[in-house]
């Protein structure tokens, strides 16, 4: 109780840790793609923007419990849009996910603790359903109380807007100057287009 009295209210706190979920799920990402040398596919990325914008919702929510309350409309639009892009998530990462189940198609990348990237996203995705659908049907006690938006705030809104421009700039890295990506990407086509990486 005196946590929840010195941050602020539960659904507060709840959207501060969505969001840190999301920015590790979408740096875990990162850490295949850098360390194993594993290049998302199209699917990859638009999971990748589901999560992004699933977690815009949640910074809305927390932008928006800045002046200390916030109103009962707004805590509901940002649920909707986490709604929005985990369903549009979970769909894409089930197409993904059914175009690998036959065997013996041995999936698109490593396993990361036996399941694939898509899998574990379509698990982010339904957390984020049953989540949000939680939080909308018990909105009214979830934002009551005094916020306090401090430095812990800021600093989580920052991180995103870094993992959403640090997402951005390996999109355009890896589509270049071309109109859609090759299904198994195998290298970063802009430094290829300008002439900086060689041909694998």
């Amino acid at each position: 109780m005196n946590f929840l009295r010195r941050f602020g209210p539960v659904g507060f706190i709840a959207v501060h840790v969505e969001i840190l979920v999301l920015c590790g799920t979408l740096l875990a990402a990162f850490g295949v793609q850098f360390f194993e040398g594993e290049m998302p596919c199209p699917l990859c990325i638009l999971q990748r923007l589901a999560m992004m914008i699933s977690a815009m919702g949640t910074a809305f929510i927390v932008v928006r419990w800045k002046e200390g309350r916030l109103a009962q409309a707004d805590y509901m639009t940002g649920h909707g849009m986490i709604l929005l892009a985990a369903l549009a998530g979970a769909a894409i990462s089930t197409r993904h996910i059914l175009l690998h189940i036959s065997p013996p198609d041995p999936g698109y990348g490593s396993p990361v603790f036996g399941l694939h990237l898509y899998t574990w996203a379509l698990i982010v995705f339904l957390c984020l359903i049953g989540t949000s659908g939680i939080a909308m049907v018990f909105g009214d006690w979830l934002i009551e109380g005094q916020a306090r938006f401090g430095w812990w705030s800021q600093a989580v809104v920052c991180l995103l807007a870094v993992v959403i421009l640090a997402n951005t700039l390996v999109i355009i890295c890896e589509q270049g100057f071309h109109f859609l990506l090759p299904s198994d990407p195998q290298r970063y086509e802009l430094f290829h287009d300008l002439g900086l990486q060689p041909t694998p």
